[in-house]
């Protein structure tokens, strides 16, 4: 729907510098085709970099007649609000958008698509609303098919939610392609799949398809691939969750040969609900011992898929301590460490691609 090289304005609306505007600013972040504008009222004039730490040069406007000005094709809804519903304060510009002619993209759980009025003002031919999180239709049980594809295919997979698995990811298939490597990323939540137009929103797909909904996208990513193809499959939740239950379909759905653990810096608890009963999250060894065990079953006879990498979230550190806790790790494990974000991709890369001989 959303391709590379389409302009986009970025609906931030109190979200540029806060987490329920993630999906945008990992659009800001990650996204190599234009985004020509932000809509913050909050921010209106002040200056990206400063707000956000992202070294991107778009104006942080009051509205969509501002932004219209910017020569935006397509509205993006950059927030991730709790509940799902598009805020009320929101609804003027996405409105103003769609009149103007633009298309509309969303991976909010509510869907706009449905909404008579936003339906009605979409009038142009071709004209479309993108909910992302729709399941897709036509799915089926999976039966580990992706077992068969030749490439190397690197699932993510995290001690904890939100700890930077779509980052690393990133990271990595960018530094790929610096190398003149064949890499394919592998969205499975709003902003991944923003950013790289392909993948299924994984918490939209009801529990007995989620794993065949991870093997068709990763089959359909997979068209043409090789041996020297490079799949990068983002991961979601976390085996050590107690609310997440994504791990199991990505590992089943995507038949991995090879994973990537990504870990935050210092983190002993998953982050659960104020008030809930704290949960440890083991040591290191111990969560690559269970996700690798985990991983062997399910799968045809062959290679099991081992952790080959650790990417460490040190984003909370500073670069001295960031540096001590990659080496720290690296003694825990006995494994290839860096962060991707903070050092760039092509170091972890190297280690990976040095495991994978």
């Amino acid at each position: 729907m959303l391709t590379p090289d389409t302009p986009v304005v970025l609906l931030q609306h109190g979200g540029l510098d806060n987490l329920s505007g993630k999906t945008g600013l990992a659009m800001l972040r990650h996204r190599g085709g234009p985004i020509v504008a932000v809509i913050d009222p909050a921010h209106a004039g002040a200056d990206l970099r400063a707000v956000t730490g992202i070294d991107r040069d778009v104006p942080v406007v009051a509205d969509m007649t501002a932004a219209l000005a910017c020569g935006p094709k397509a509205a993006v809804v950059g927030l991730a609000p709790s509940g799902g519903r598009l805020p009320e304060e929101m609804e003027a510009d996405v409105l103003l958008a769609l009149e103007a002619g633009l298309n509309l993209a969303s991976g909010l759980h509510s869907r706009l698509a449905d909404d008579p009025r936003f339906a009605a003002a979409c009038r142009r031919p071709g004209q479309w609303i993108w909910d992302l999180r729709r399941e897709p239709e036509g799915l089926e049980v999976a039966t580990a098919r992706c077992a068969a594809l030749p490439c190397r295919r690197l699932l993510a997979v995290g001690s904890d939610m939100a700890v930077g698995k779509m980052s690393a990811c990133l990271e990595l298939a960018a530094a790929a392609l610096q190398r003149g490597l064949d890499a394919r990323f592998v969205g499975t939540g709003q902003a991944g799949i923003l950013i790289s137009g392909q993948g299924v929103a994984l918490d939209a797909v009801r529990v007995d398809y989620a794993a065949g909904a991870v093997e068709a996208a990763v089959l359909q990513a997979a068209e043409g691939a090789g041996p020297g193809t490079l799949m990068l499959v983002e991961g979601q939740g976390s085996l050590c969750h107690p609310g997440s239950t994504a791990t199991l379909p990505l590992l089943r759905g995507s038949q991995p040969t090879d994973l990537l653990l990504v870990h935050r810096a210092g983190q002993s608890q998953v982050r659960t609900r104020p008030g809930a009963a704290p949960v440890a999250i083991p040591p290191l060894p111990e969560v690559i011992a269970a996700l690798e065990a985990v991983a062997a079953q399910g799968r045809p006879d062959g290679v099991r898929p081992r952790v080959k990498a650790v990417a460490l979230n040190t984003a909370l550190l500073s670069d001295a301590a960031a540096e001590a806790a990659i080496q720290q790790t690296v003694e825990l494990t006995g494994l290839p460490c860096g962060d991707p974000v903070r050092q760039g991709g092509d170091g972890l890369l190297a280690a990976l691609v040095g495991a994978f001989a």
